[in-house]
């Protein structure tokens, strides 16, 4: 039990009373103690004065016997609460959000004259960018805080006699300190503009300036800060360079001389590829090696190919394209690396060149040879820059601008194309460099891939530019000058030097491109025959994803010719295959179609986008639908209405697509006027099959697409002589039945053709046994056959007849593939059952079935073929 809580007792109390003069005696020792330390040192002074305290607060408790000394009384307590409340009030202190700006705005330019005075150009960099941040917060409208001007100012007049320094200065700054400088001396000349006023005032009279209290106006602050990268020119970033030399990561001065170039190029190369590598800083110093004097043409040649490859490598990537001006530096040193090999004749890029490892002395040509070799590809520099001039216009939306002035790049582009073609001619000119056909191929496929689908004006502004880059005197063995300005001729050399110096891919991508460019300019049957005579229909499918695509692309131009040349069977026997599967966009790689159940992976979605064409490559969708639904219309209109009266006529469907939609268009109830390419079809569709013929031209003549066809007027024109010759035949289809004799002269009024075409289309049907009638040449009539034509009661009969026949029959076969062809399959175990099956023979369709038991059998165990086959037989 504590001794605090024994009984009142005397023996109690003295011992208390005992213990307390111990204690007190102690801490009168201890106080003695401190005392003697107070006079000894005055260092630890406040920790005296808190032993000092608890000593006479434990003499205060002495005074007090047992429990009492531990326990309080209320005028005590409330002392202490007062005490505490009074040190509260006197330590807490509110301060506003613009006075806490304004204190770590002080924070910080305390910390920027810091690192003046320790010479920390690092620190001073950090906290000069922190001090911009916060100095935006603390303007108010038209004022910036004196402070800062006066920071700002004086931080400046320090780096100007740094600089200054440092040019009589032998002894250079550390690297981290050299790139602190570098970073304030970019920005503080450009931030100090903004406040070029107030700094002026601050340095005519600093005193005045910060006791005045007028403030000159700072610059508007907008709410929202677009950050751009600040535009320095050349000259100005050669002037602010001055003074200080480039270093790398560990410190030291990287010296650039015409003997390290091959030592940084190795460098460079190793690093590629590798994790946190600096992309922009390695095209820098490649620059950099590119400017150094002198310099050999092999060093050149080696810089450039180096510089461009890692230039490519910042476009590396499935959904990033490379950026524009690194495309056109990439292309400029294209350019210059070809100038190089045009003028430096002994020095050649070939593939399979040794590489030559010794980076401290420089190549020379082997005795006994011609050419200096060095590794590398031309074509496969051209093919990823043309790769990456297709992905930057997949990117960029087709309705702007700036898809229109990137597209002027490809200009250029087709130049270097050239170009590296008369490069490679030179090169296999000399077996000795043992070039490969395949390089040349290459190329040219390049070059015929920019030409195809172009029209024959652009083709020979493309070719009259692309002469003027080069030399008088160059020449092409495979595409001569003189011969440039024929756009045709220019097609037809380059797809014959393909079929016959290649195989594969590439020569079926050159018959194709040959194919299609002769469509275009409506050479139909040309195309028509060499697209049959290369039987790539049947071998289409072996090829990859891009020649399948441009197949489709060649057979939808070649359907679009035969249309503008009036041959509408044809046309729109070559449009249904691309046209009738209802998936054009991603046939013709023009989008992305979604299907509903379709589970598409990212990467499968990723390839898909990669493949689609650039915008200015597309053939019109809705032009193309318009000229498949139109060729539709013009084939099965009569063709319906020869199955409706004739029911002898087999019935095919010409087009599903175009039944569907004109299915759906008949089951509605109301059909307000045409909005769209569809509806006017459709609705002249139904005119043309009433016999409203000049109502059915008016709405295929309303159509607007017409318009971006060539020669428009006459395309027109072709479309209402086709109207007018098929609503000729669907009126005879439809109202044969209903005249005896019918005159030529009636037919050419009604239709507005002429005579001797109205006998000609009659004569025609009539020999293809599609009209049951004959022509009288003396009378010129048409004189109609009766008895053939059936009613429409007959029609259904014998619809119904063929229907309940064909039925029988599959019953048969499906119990014959049950029962194995076994002949008691009905029969009972007691041979009771209806007898063999097909024991006789059918004398013919529908006719009597003999053999087996004729007689039915109780129990309704014999097979009879249900109620339809009691009807039959009755």
């Amino acid at each position: 039990m504590s001794r605090f809580f024994r009984g009142g007792d005397d023996s109690s109390t003295d011992s208390s009373s005992e213990e307390e003069e111990v204690y007190t005696s102690e801490e009168e020792e201890e106080k003695k103690v401190q005392a003697e330390d107070e006079s000894s040192s005055e260092e630890e002074s406040d920790e005296e004065e808190s032993d000092e305290e608890s000593s006479s607060d434990e003499e205060e408790g002495a005074k007090k016997k047992g429990a009492s000394r531990f326990l309080q009384s209320d005028d005590e307590e409330s002392e202490e609460e007062e005490d505490e409340q009074s040190d509260d009030e006197a330590t807490t202190k509110v301060k506003s959000a613009k006075d806490k700006r304004f204190d770590e705005l002080e924070s910080t330019i305390s910390q920027i004259q810091n690192g003046q005075k320790i010479n920390d150009w690092s620190l001073i960099a950090t906290e000069f960018d922190k001090l911009n941040r916060q100095v935006v917060k603390l303007q108010d409208g038209s004022k910036a805080p004196k402070s800062y001007i006066k920071a700002i100012a004086d931080l400046e007049d320090y780096m100007n006699e740094t600089l200054a320094k440092q040019k009589v200065t032998p002894k250079k700054m550390n690297a981290t300190n050299a790139r602190g400088l570098n970073a304030v001396k970019q920005r503080i000349r450009k931030n100090n503009k903004d406040y070029q006023t107030q700094i002026d005032a601050y340095r005519k009279d600093s005193d005045a300036f910060m006791e005045s209290d007028d403030d000159v106006a700072a610059p508007k602050v907008v709410s929202k800060v677009r950050f751009e990268a600040p535009v320095v020119s050349a000259e100005q970033q050669e002037e602010d360079d001055k003074g200080f030399s480039t270093v790398d990561s560990r410190g030291k001065v990287v010296q650039y001389t015409p003997e390290s170039i091959l030592k940084h190029l190795r460098a460079i190369i190793e690093s590629r590829g590798k994790k946190n590598t600096d992309r922009l800083e390695q095209i820098k110093v490649m620059e950099t090696l590119n400017k150094v004097v002198p310099i050999t043409p092999y060093q050149k040649i080696r810089v450039l190919q180096t510089l461009i490859s890692a230039r490519f490598d910042l476009g590396a990537g499935g959904a990033a394209q490379m950026p524009l001006d690194q495309w056109k530096a990439a292309e400029r040193d294209l350019a210059s690396l070809l100038e190089i090999l045009e003028k430096e004749k002994d020095h050649v890029v070939v593939e399979g060149a040794e590489e030559w490892d010794d980076d401290d002395h420089l190549p020379t040509i082997p005795e006994g040879e011609k050419y200096l070799k060095v590794p590398g590809s031309v074509v496969s520099l051209i093919e990823r820059l043309d790769d990456e001039l297709t992905r930057s216009l997949q990117a960029i939306d087709p309705h702007t601008s700036e898809y229109i002035d990137r597209l002027t790049d490809e200009g250029s582009l087709y130049n270097t194309i050239f170009r590296g073609l008369l490069y490679y001619e030179h090169l296999r000119k000399d077996a000795s460099l043992e070039v490969p056909q395949e390089s040349l191929n290459r190329i040219i496929q390049r070059r015929l891939d920019h030409v195809y689908y172009k029209p024959a004006q652009v083709v020979k502004i493309l070719e009259e530019n692309a002469w003027k880059q080069v030399s008088a005197e160059a020449d092409s063995e495979i595409t001569p000058r003189s011969q440039s300005g024929d756009a045709g001729k220019l097609i037809n050399i380059l797809s014959n030097y393909l079929f016959e110096n290649s195989e594969g891919i590439i020569r079926a991508r050159a018959m194709l491109c040959q194919i299609y460019f002769l469509a275009l300019h409506d050479e139909y049957y040309k195309s028509r025959d060499l697209m049959l005579t290369s039987h790539l229909q049947e071998t289409i499918a072996n090829f990859d994803i891009a020649t399948q695509i441009l197949y489709n692309r060649t057979l939808v131009q070649v359907g679009l010719c035969a249309f503008r040349k009036g041959l509408v069977y044809d046309a729109q026997n070559t449009l249904q295959e691309i046209c009738g599967s209802g998936r054009q966009k991603e046939l013709l790689a023009q989008g992305v179609m979604i299907q509903r159940y379709s589970q598409v992976t990212p990467e499968q979605e990723r390839l898909e986008k990669q493949r689609q064409l650039p915008f200015h490559m597309h053939i019109n969708l809705e032009l193309l639908e318009c000229v498949y639904l139109t060729c539709s219309m013009l084939l099965e209109i009569p063709l319906l209405a020869q199955t409706g009266s004739s029911p002898d006529v087999k019935k095919r469907i010409i087009s599903k697509t175009y039944r569907r939609m004109l299915e759906y268009h008949e089951r509605q109830i109301f059909t307000g006027p045409p909005e769209n390419t569809r509806d006017h079809v459709m609705q002249a569709s139904k005119a043309l099959a009433a016999g409203e013929w000049k109502k059915a031209t008016d709405f295929i003549h309303s159509i607007k697409i017409w318009d971006l066809m060539p020669n428009t007027e006459d395309i027109k024109t072709m479309l209402a002589k086709q109207i007018q010759e098929e609503g000729l035949r669907t009126y005879l289809f439809t109202y044969a039945p209903f005249y005896d004799t019918l005159a030529i002269a009636t037919l050419s009024s009604m239709f507005e053709l002429d005579s001797r075409k109205v006998s000609a289309v009659v004569s025609k049907m009539i020999s293809h046994e599609e009209l049951a009638a004959a022509l009288d040449q003396v009378t010129e009539t048409v004189i109609f056959r009766k008895g053939v034509e059936l009613s429409r009661l007959q029609s259904l009969a014998l619809t119904l007849s063929d229907k309940a026949s064909s039925l029988i029959e599959t019953n048969e076969r499906t119990l014959e593939q049950k029962t194995q062809g076994s002949a008691n399959a009905f029969s009972r175990k007691d041979n009771r059952g209806g007898g063999q099956r097909g024991g006789g023979q059918r004398g013919g369709r529908g006719g009597a079935r003999t053999g087996g038991n004729p007689q039915r059998q109780a129990g309704g165990t014999q097979f009879t073929g249900g109620a339809l086959g009691n009807a039959v037989r009755g």
